[in-house]
């Protein structure tokens, strides 16, 4: 349980104007950032937790534990925020509850934001850091793979580079919301967390010159099958779940183990309010137990 448990509806009410000022296309993506590192002090980590300063695949990153851990497994977190904000900072106490759910350190990467590093900066980023993982002695199907929103959509496109260049197949993809394609311009104006402005300038951002239809850019648009065992989280009044659908629905007809929890009443990704209200407590829960299974001793499996 958490230490303070808000009910849902006082919950939404309070977060509702804190989201509409954080995620506001008018501000300075330099300018989010720092309200955002700022505000991540409301989220409590549970007792217990340690944070060391590490890098990883050339770039900063947190090393997030919760007593004990295994030294056979870990799990590589990449954070959401639109691929323009965010940082280790305000997703260490989900990165906390996950390492205590898993049993292992979870690593959570600083990757190069955009408008200043366009894309493929972050998915570069985080090859290297799963490919230094491999280097310091873990098995890739001891490795597990964890993101929310943008960092859920590069999760999801680092696991099909990880297959095609390297042929490596982590142990399993937790994917909070996942941003699958950012090409695509949502119909609705927006939810508690996101609203379309803001999106559409972090998706331009992040594609920079590119071309939108690199699957890199658009991981939802690549070939599936060969990726892990993954597990989907997403509520069903938030702006990605029709695209979250669409995406298990091709993971399955791709042959991947695909789990799905659509939650209702809660917001894109509540996960981050885990030590505040207690359903977003029991879904990350969910999320920490699926990869704690995964990461578990298991044989090679093959990208064929």
């Amino acid at each position: 349980m958490p230490e303070v448990t808000l009910p849902l509806p006082v919950a939404r009410i309070a977060l509702n104007p804190v989201f509409r000022l954080l995620m506001n296309h008018r501000l300075p993506f330099t300018v989010q950032r720092a309200l955002m590192n700022w505000g991540s002090v409301a989220q409590r980590s549970p007792r217990g937790t340690h944070v060391d300063r590490i890098r990883l695949g050339g770039r900063p990153a947190e090393r997030v534990t919760l007593g004990p851990v295994s030294d056979a497994a870990t799990v590589l977190y990449l954070h959401g925020g639109g691929y323009t904000v965010g940082s280790p900072a305000t997703h260490r106490a989900l990165a906390a509850f996950l390492a205590r759910e898993t049993g292992c350190a979870v690593q959570v990467l600083d990757y190069r934001l955009a408008p200043e590093h366009p894309y493929p900066a972050a998915l570069d980023d985080a090859e290297a850091a799963f490919l230094e993982l491999v280097a310091s002695g873990f098995e890739p199907e001891r490795i597990a793979v964890s993101g929310d929103s943008a960092g859920g959509g590069l999760s999801l496109a680092l696991a099909e580079r990880l297959r095609d260049r390297h042929a490596f197949v982590p142990a399993a993809l937790g994917l909070i919301a996942p941003w699958g394609d950012p090409n695509e311009v949502p119909s609705r104006s927006r939810d508690l967390v996101i609203n379309r402005p803001w999106s559409r300038q972090c998706a331009a951002a992040y594609l920079g010159g590119g071309d939108g239809n690199d699957s890199g850019y658009a991981p939802l648009l690549d070939d599936l099958h060969g990726l892990p065992p993954t597990y989907v989280q997403a509520d069903v009044d938030e702006m990605l779940h029709d695209q979250c659908t669409r995406l298990v629905a091709k993971l399955r007809a791709a042959g991947v183990d695909t789990r799905f929890t659509e939650t209702e009443g809660l917001w894109h990704v509540s996960q981050l309010q885990a030590s505040l209200i207690e359903p977003a407590a029991a879904i990350t829960r969910e999320l920490g137990e699926f990869l704690r299974q995964a990461l578990r001793p298991a044989q090679t499996r093959s990208t064929g």
